[in-house]
């Protein structure tokens, strides 16, 4: 087997990503992964009956259909699908009311009644501006944006607090549809900047949609292993790296990895202020997910949800942001908002026919292993009476089992550690570049560097222009 001139380790789509882009460069790339098959977030799998595919974690991609790195690869040539529900997102509120986000920013405004001309004003610019918007806000935020006034517009609404931003609108719909974009973030909606999560997330529903892969994220996955096979790149399966000594030797060593996993890999090599920097990182909440196999599709009483993959189930915004405070708080609430994702609206493929694959998760403190699943399954019959009764089996995962399932997301934490305001701007430690180490030659390429979690490898492709200044350097 030839020398690698780069190793990365951990193959989710930001070690796919860095490995990738190294690896079009004309460097020798091996990427080492410790499960049997490559993806991390983005695997697809039959969790509940034959027949049935469920996403591991990640369902929705909205980030992948936008990010400057998906658009260097080739998906429809790969075999990769994206299909786009008409209606982005809904929120159900009870009665069969509730908003839905999807097609133009006026069709979505005609729906939101008095709050239609304030939803114009606030998202039209910025859906006018979406594509230096998404470029800047998936970047470090280190680089002059090539258009700073539609940046600034956007900097400036989204600094807010969800709850602040939210009393833009009168109507409760409306309201609900802010709170439960901006409850992504997996804050209370009273901090700072989550009101920029509700932003960003709703301008991609105008602007590319919330797309679910055609037979299931895995799919996205395959594509960027073949995408790197085809640049000369290997991954390696079923291998486990518990130490940095276990790795041949190479020019650069890229770690796919949460900052507890780059100290443990690190060991004796990381300097101790390095350690205790990386130990003051913060990770988020987890989340306790639950995969269903229905005889059919959810019987919602709100129309619109029926036409989404995504459903933010929790009621009004006062409940989202209550649900939201308990988990900070530590505690599990007893009526949780939930991510409800129903990707048989638009990929039949992914159940026998006439049935239904279901996903949905809420947010837990970090590491808990309480089962949430009768608290999910009653805030979804709460607006799709008789939901019940379609259940033919279900999966759940604790957040503890999340993190026995993948080591990345510590404490059951899918987005790679807390989105506070701090942790935006100084991640995962305070330094000028945040990808490279303490360490000389090994760089952290995961979702705890900028610009933060999701599947748009960005985080990946940061890293490998980091690492290929300085080899350039180097030489």
């Amino acid at each position: 087997m030839r020398p690698a001139d780069v190793v990365v380790v951990g193959s989710g789509p930001n070690g796919l990503a860095a490995a990738v882009v190294l690896a079009r460069q004309g460097l020798a790339v091996d990427v080492y992964e410790g499960a049997e098959t490559p993806g991390g977030g983005c695997r697809t799998e039959e969790l509940t009956l034959p027949g049935f595919q469920h996403d591991v974690c990640a369902a929705v991609h909205p980030l992948a259909a936008a990010a400057p790195f998906f658009r260097s690869v080739d998906l429809a040539g790969r075999g990769v699908r994206l299909l786009t529900p008409v209606v982005a997102f809904a929120h159900p509120l009870d009665g069969g009311r509730g908003g839905a986000v999807g097609g133009s920013v006026e069709a979505t405004a005609s729906g939101l009644g008095v709050d239609g001309p304030a939803y114009k004003r606030l998202l039209g610019p910025l859906v006018d501006e979406a594509e230096a918007i998404v470029d800047v806000v998936l970047a470090p935020l280190r680089r002059i944006p090539a258009r700073p006034l539609a940046v600034s517009r956007y900097g400036l609404a989204g600094i807010r607090s969800a709850t602040g931003l939210a009393r833009r609108f009168d109507t409760d719909a409306a309201r609900a549809l802010l709170a439960g974009v901006a409850a992504h973030s997996m804050l209370p909606l009273t901090s700072p900047a989550t009101g920029g999560f509700a932003l960003l997330l709703t301008v991609l529903a105008h602007h590319v949609g919330w797309p679910v892969v055609e037979g299931g994220s895995g799919r996205l996955a395959e594509a960027l292993v073949a995408e790197l096979a085809d640049a000369g790149g290997v991954v390696l399966t079923g291998r486990w790296i518990a130490d940095l000594r276990e790795l041949p030797p190479a020019q650069a060593v890229l770690l796919d990895l949460s900052p507890t996993g780059l100290a443990r890999l690190g060991g004796k090599a990381l300097p101790e202020p390095a350690r205790r920097s990386l130990q003051r990182f913060k990770m988020g909440p987890g989340v306790c997910k639950v995969d269903w196999a229905l005889s059919g599709p959810v019987p919602w009483e709100s129309s619109p949800c029926r036409d989404t993959a995504t459903v933010h189930v929790g009621g009004t915004l006062a409940e989202v942001a209550r649900s939201e405070a308990e988990v900070a708080a530590g505690r599990h609430p007893e009526h949780p908002f939930c991510i409800v994702v129903q990707p048989g609206v638009v990929d039949p493929s992914r159940a026998p026919e006439g049935r239904e694959t279901l996903w949905a998760y809420c947010h837990v403190p970090g590491g808990s292993t309480v089962d949430m699943t009768a608290r999910i399954e009653a805030q979804i019959e709460r607006f799709a009476p008789g939901f019940g009764s379609m259940v033919l089996d279900r999966a759940t995962r604790t957040a503890a089992d999340l993190e026995a399932y993948n080591p990345n997301d510590v404490g059951g934490d899918i987005n790679g550690g807390a989105a506070t305001l701090r942790q935006t701007l100084l991640r995962p430690t305070a330094r000028w570049d945040p990808y490279r180490t303490a360490i000389r030659g090994v760089y952290l390429c995961s979702s705890s560097t900028p610009p933060g979690g999701g599947v748009h490898g960005m985080c990946g492709a940061g890293a490998a222009a980091t690492v290929l200044k300085d080899l350039c350097l180097d030489r």
